[in-house]
């Protein structure tokens, strides 16, 4: 066994990224506090070819150093947009038929596992701020809220590494079909 050197990835140029077929996904960031968090969503969307990051509320933007550290490139090759309300882009996103999926625990929350996503359809996952989660104004708006299976005394888990499993998830379900 030895390690794939850097040339023998084929990753993609900018250019080429750009140029790319997306998955249908979009993710928003509801108040996010660390920007490193926020470069390693950057980071995760770029290694899956997600659509676009909509970035809301408190949550820091591009360019930044903190961000740029963890994110390595990734906003400049990610679509994002910074909207202050997320209630706004909710509902924008829901007018165009995006699903809107809360990253959450309540007493809706459905486990990632049970988590069906329909190859024809687009998807809006949301994560909440690290402390206090989920807007609650845009509770009401969900089609679905996932939450993911935990067994340790914390309940709650890196919102970088959320995402990493939501769309690790999303994108293993969908491209098996």
């Amino acid at each position: 066994m030895k390690k794939t050197k850097n040339e023998d990835l084929k990753r993609l140029s900018e250019e080429e990224f750009k140029r790319a077929k997306k998955n249908p996904v979009c993710i928003i960031l509801d108040n996010i506090r660390s920007l490193n968090n926020v470069g390693s969503c950057f980071r995760t969307c770029d290694a899956f070819l997600i659509k676009k990051i909509y970035l809301t509320g408190i949550t820091g933007k591009p360019p930044h150093r903190k961000i740029n550290k963890t994110a390595l490139g990734a906003t400049e090759t990610v679509k994002w947009e910074y909207k202050k309300n997320v209630e706004k882009i909710v509902l924008q996103l829901k007018k165009e038929k995006w699903k809107i999926i809360l990253i959450e625990q309540t007493d809706k929350s459905i486990k990632l596992d049970k988590f069906e996503p329909n190859i024809k359809e687009k998807y809006c996952f949301i994560f909440g701020n690290e402390v206090f989660g989920i807007s609650e104004n845009i509770l009401n708006h969900a089609d679905t809220c996932i939450e993911i299976p935990q067994f340790g005394t914390k309940h709650s888990i890196n919102i970088s590494v959320s995402i990493g499993i939501v769309i690790w998830d999303y994108f293993v379900k969908t491209n098996s079909k």
